[in-house]
């Protein structure tokens, strides 16, 4: 009874902010430009990002790190100002312009006051228009990124999350790290950003996201001279990431008081699947939970083997996998690593108990509201479900879903997920 009624409050408060971003159409140049947007009368702001789809680091194929100093390079300024002077005119009106890049998208974003949205706007399109693409600002970002690379050789979660991901997505566009290698960042020529961006930043690959004290039409006016600058460019369809995980191990010797360990392995669902709020709850009570977790619980709370350890399932539109780490004494490495193997064997064998449900409910139900409390979080929900192809009601349905999920439910659905158990491990320790 209790979480019904806490159900019931929830979804009020959902009501009111979770289906308040309104996406609509822009057309230019004959091309539908979708805008996701939200207003906010009591926030005097812009929040305004150019999100470029199928535009992140998957397009690195073998230049790896290529896309991450493409995002770099925009963060240098125009041409002709250069970084300094044009962080200088950012920092006077108190703009931010920030270019950054995920697995899947490539992001331009901006904020400002409202009465410094036109400049703002101003300074972006003069930046699309002719970005820093010179050899010092080149040889600049690559210095930085290479002294980032070799600060990283010690850094042994960093080494052992990424071979995770070596040995789990092998031969696929998630095999190496966006970061980049030292080798890899040397081999990119100027050429290699100035093609990646020009392909990149195009009419039919862009979502906008907006927000702030502005009206639909305010918006449309204000960042019509931007889209009107950019080329319309070719649709570029997101592809499936096929992969199948093994059990397996790979162990790297290193001068550790500690030992790293990391494992994941396939789950096989699709971003748009009606069941995935089974996988959410599933997956907070396995290790997403912190304290109370399956993984937390018998790993720390019982055995003393480790400070903490956690374990997710991630949905992406291009790929799903759980994963998980650990650290523990290298005395102990083996045993946390089989006790890992354990638990998530018994986890698919026997499922949840009622009491693990029905606490999981109550989290993930009880803290909904604190997930869409500013405009930042409410517009990358909305984008989110955009993104995947959902309508924006799905997480008002999906915790309506959650509310009356039954336990034998839950527990067939976890059973039938056994390629959880083909678990691969990374592992750094002495």
């Amino acid at each position: 009874m209790k979480i019904k009624y806490c159900f019931l409050f929830i979804i009020a408060i959902l009501q009111g902010n979770l289906m308040s971003a309104t996406i609509k159409h822009i057309n230019i140049k004959g091309t539908e430009v979708p805008i996701i947007f939200e207003e906010q009368k009591d926030l005097p702001i812009l929040n305004l990002q150019l999100v470029f789809q199928n535009s992140g680091y998957i397009q690195d194929k073998n230049k790896s790190g290529l896309v991450n100093l493409s995002s770099s390079i925009l963060n240098e300024g125009t041409k002709e100002l250069g970084s300094s002077n044009f962080a200088q005119i950012l920092d006077e009106n108190a703009i931010t312009i920030h270019s950054s890049n995920g697995f899947e998208t490539f992001v331009i974003e901006v904020s400002s006051l409202k009465e410094q949205s036109k400049k703002a706007v101003s300074l972006l399109n003069d930046l699309l228009k002719s970005p820093n693409f010179t050899q010092s600002s080149l040889d600049k970002i690559k210095t930085i990124q290479t002294g980032y690379l070799k600060r990283k050789e010690n850094d042994f979660d960093f080494i052992a999350q990424n071979q995770l991901k070596a040995l789990l997505f092998k031969n696929t566009a998630l095999e190496n790290p966006s970061s980049g290698t030292i080798e890899s960042i040397s081999k990119i020529e100027l050429k290699d950003i100035e093609n990646f961006l020009s392909k990149t930043i195009s009419l039919n690959n862009l979502i906008i996201v907006a927000g702030g004290n502005f009206t639909q039409k305010e918006i449309e006016t204000l960042i019509k001279p931007i889209l009107e600058n950019l080329k319309i460019g070719e649709k570029s369809e997101v592809k499936k990431i096929d992969f199948k995980s093994q059990k397996s191990e790979k162990t790297l010797q290193r001068d550790t008081e500690q030992a790293y360990i990391y494992f994941g392995s396939s789950f096989n669902i699709d971003s748009k699947d009606e069941e995935n709020y089974k996988a959410k709850v599933a997956s907070f009570i396995l290790g997403g939970s912190g304290f109370g977790s399956r993984l937390m619980e018998e790993i720390r709370v019982k055995r003393g083997l480790a400070y903490s350890a956690y374990g997710n399932i991630s949905i992406n539109k291009t790929h799903t996998y759980f994963s998980g780490y650990l650290q523990t004494k290298n005395e102990t490495a083996k045993e946390a690593q089989e006790l890992v193997s354990k638990l998530v064997d018994e986890f698919v064998e026997n499922g949840v108990t009622q009491e693990e449900l029905t606490a999981a409910k109550n989290f993930l139900l009880g803290s909904e509201p604190l997930r869409n409390e500013t405009l930042a979080q409410r517009l990358n929900k909305s984008f989110t479900l955009y993104y995947r192809g959902l309508d924006q009601d799905y997480s008002k349905k999906e915790l309506e879903k959650i509310q009356n999920l039954k336990l034998e439910d839950l527990n067939n659905y976890i059973k039938s997920h056994k390629e959880i158990n083909n678990l691969t491990f990374s592992i750094v320790r002495r």
